[in-house]
């Protein structure tokens, strides 16, 4: 294809990676971000080995397993009776697949430094809110009456609440759903696996977690993400009874929980996260591609929404290097990526009321009956696949190979060893 004109809506970690897979390319790319200063927003994430194959791709792989922590699995445990209702463990599937818990600004400082390192320009203070499509080719245009462009494609990484998703070929708003969660990044004391995303459930109704997700700079100290789910309309009731009676909750589910709830002095120490679904039929328009959550968004119980934005990127990149012209590529970028992002946003609608919702029946159902079949193979190897994001092969048509994950898994061993050497002897 012929060098294209590519306007990339939100500098997250879709949009920068689409930005470097479209640079390197040979394409003109240009980055527009509505903040002054571009910033991560939110606390930490689990790259699973998709979105890590597409890190490799970029070559940034070890950039970033030198900041986040390995997890060897996800383990939850119920709050009253300390059953074990939740083992996943990457283990279960051969190639050494594991995952990996980051801050999202340490994802982010990773991505923008290699957007920055190959001039790809990024103009800052642009609050994009809508595409004129009057022309033979897509302008974008600002909050402040502002005409940017023409380009030969713009693409819309703008997040779950994108200005520009109405102009997909089959517009979809998304739905609010009405669990969400409260977070904070706190330092990592120890108390749990270091290796492991570790849960207390009350129900469908209670969910907490300490995810420890490594340093967000090399010199930075180990840090964990603090997550307490909730009804996004209790939360000002949450605060009207005050830190005190909240901690106070906290810890009579989990008391071992303490060394994290003490850091916490406020709650303007958290941060409420919404969530939606919706998924888009087509994540595309006329001379517009969608990705990450402005195509498709959903709770975040199956820890899947970076990565697909990631996969997005990779798939867009490969799309537009395999098509004739930009028509082609978008019919192929959404072809390419129908199935298994249908899969995905089915099962997290199908899951997520198992761990945030109002029900008795469906906790019960998951304690007691699906957590016994959970351990009866193959449900290890499919539950594996599952939280790795590798159910219906995400990765064979975008020329992303996985890495080798033996080389990776000792490289990572080693560099854990030297860290904890290093505090031993301080």
């Amino acid at each position: 294809m012929r060098r294209l004109e590519i306007a990339v809506a939100g500098a997250g970690p879709a949009g920068l990676a689409a930005a470097l897979f479209l640079a390197r390319a040979g394409h003109r790319v240009i980055v527009f971000e509505r903040f002054e200063t571009p910033k991560p927003l939110g606390s930490g994430l689990v790259l699973q080995p998709t979105g890590l194959s597409v890190l490799h791709a970029l070559g940034l792989l070890d950039d970033i397993l030198a900041l986040g922590n390995r997890l060897d699995r996800l383990h939850g445990r119920d709050a009253h009776t300390g059953r074990t209702v939740l083992d996943a463990r990457y283990s279960m599937k051969p190639a050494g697949r594991f995952g990996l818990a980051i801050h999202r600004a340490a994802l982010f400082n990773v991505l923008f430094d290699a957007v920055f390192a190959e001039d790809i320009p990024i103009e800052t203070g642009m609050d994009i809110a809508g595409l004129d499509m009057h022309g033979e080719r897509p302008c974008l245009l600002t909050s402040r009456g502002q005409r940017l462009g023409p380009f030969d494609l713009v693409v819309d990484a703008s997040g779950a609440r994108s200005p520009l998703r109405h102009h997909a070929d089959i517009p979809v708003e998304p739905r609010p759903l009405a669990y969400g969660a409260i977070w904070t990044t706190l330092d990592w004391v120890g108390g749990f696996d270091e290796r492991a995303l570790s849960q207390r459930y009350d129900g469908a109704s209670v969910m907490i977690g300490v995810l420890p997700v490594g340093r967000q700079t090399i010199s930075g100290g180990d840090q964990a993400a603090f997550f307490w789910s909730l009804k996004v309309d209790t939360f000002e009731t949450l605060r009207k009874e005050g830190l005190s009676a909240w901690k106070e909750r906290v810890l009579g589910f989990w008391p071992e929980s303490r060394p994290y709830v003490d850091q916490i002095n406020g709650f303007d120490e958290v941060t409420l996260a919404r969530y939606q679904h919706h998924t888009l039929p087509v994540p595309a328009g006329r001379g517009l591609a969608i990705i990450g959550d402005a195509a498709h968004s959903a709770s975040p119980q199956l820890g899947q929404g970076a990565n697909m934005a990631l996969l997005d990127a990779a798939a867009l990149g490969a799309a537009i290097a395999s098509a004739d012209d930009v028509p082609a590529a978008l019919q192929a970028y959404a072809s390419g990526r129908r199935t298994h992002v249908r899969l995905f946003q089915a099962l997290s609608r199908m899951f997520t009321p198992f761990y945030q919702s109002d029900s008795d029946v469906l906790p019960f159902l998951r304690d007691w009956l699906v957590a016994t079949v959970a351990r009866i193979p193959p449900a290890p190897s499919i539950l594996a696949a599952l939280v790795s994001g590798m159910l219906a092969d995400p990765l064979g048509s975008l020329g992303v190979d996985e890495p080798d994950w033996a080389r990776y898994v000792s490289a990572r061993d080693l560099h854990m060893s030297r860290r904890v050497s290093l505090r031993v002897t301080g």
